[in-house]
């Protein structure tokens, strides 16, 4: 069996979500170089425009659509129209969701009173567990609508690696989302299987996104996690395209209720 064939995503029509910029930009990029037919999702219509340019700029067949994932309705219109582009939904990237923001440490290992898990606001806690939990129900509701008729399909949701283990320098209700959508994947894998729909997760640690208003290009926030991950480096978007592109292919057509962890040994704990 040859590469090109195991890893065929040739015409089939694909979403993501948070498509704009970073992991979601780069789901979005490798299914469209490889003949998939996408539409990009994203709240932030001048950084999706220059996406949909970029990707759109050879043969890929790639379209837009602005949409906030907190919006539900407007999430479902956004799927029926891309559905109703393409002929069908094939493939789903559940990748929106915001950062966590600052955690009770701060980086230099001092107890940070603004963020204490007594301090922590309703808005901080509720617009966690919106974006990075409500948000992926809803859009594996919206997308099993679509592939249950069609007799099957994907679904792959970025979650965490704080979905696996505790982390003091990110914000609690980030860490309890990312836990949530982790078992909502199995949740939902078991009970989609029996419709030929696969669903999976991809957990990054330290990826260079503009996350968190770009927290992570921050000097201090860099070094921290290069001292702490044993490959003492963090991810570029682009490290997580062949496992997007896997996940998507006839590679992984046995594979449901998985969370694929990319993060350098993050998750293993500190190497010298």
């Amino acid at each position: 069996m040859r590469a090109e064939k195991l890893f065929d995503v040739r015409g089939i029509a694909a979403i993501v979500t948070g498509a704009a910029s970073g992991i979601g930009l780069a789901c979005a990029r490798v299914l469209a170089a490889n003949g998939a037919r996408v539409t990009l999702m994203d709240r932030d219509a001048e950084c999706l425009q220059a996406a949909v340019t970029d990707l759109g700029s050879g043969d890929a067949e790639v379209r837009g659509a602005i949409v906030d994932v907190t919006d539900r309705a407007a999430l479902n219109t956004a799927f029926d129209t891309a559905a109703k582009a393409y002929g069908r939904i094939d493939v789903v990237f559940a990748n929106a969701g915001i950062g966590g923001g600052p955690g009770f440490l701060k980086l230099d290992g001092q107890r940070n009173p603004d963020t204490a898990l007594e301090a922590l606001s309703d808005e901080r806690w509720g617009g966690n567990i919106t974006s990075n939990l409500t948000s992926v129900f809803w859009t594996i509701q919206a997308a099993v609508r679509h592939m249950k008729p069609q007799g099957g399909g994907r679904i792959i949701v970025t979650t965490s690696i704080a979905a696996l283990k505790t982390e003091a320098v990110v914000g609690t209700p980030y860490l309890a989302a990312k836990a949530g959508a982790a078992h909502l994947v199995r949740q939902a894998a078991l009970e989609l299987a029996r419709y030929n729909i696969l669903v999976n997760a991809i957990a990054p640690g330290p990826f260079l996104t503009n996350i968190s208003g770009g927290r992570m290009h921050d000097a201090a926030v860099r070094r921290h996690h290069e001292r702490v991950t044993p490959l003492k480096r963090m991810a570029e978007p682009e490290e997580i395209m062949g496992l997007a592109l896997f996940l998507a292919s006839p590679s992984a057509s046995y594979i449901t209720g998985a969370q694929m962890v990319i993060d350098g040994g993050a998750t293993l704990g500190f190497a010298d």
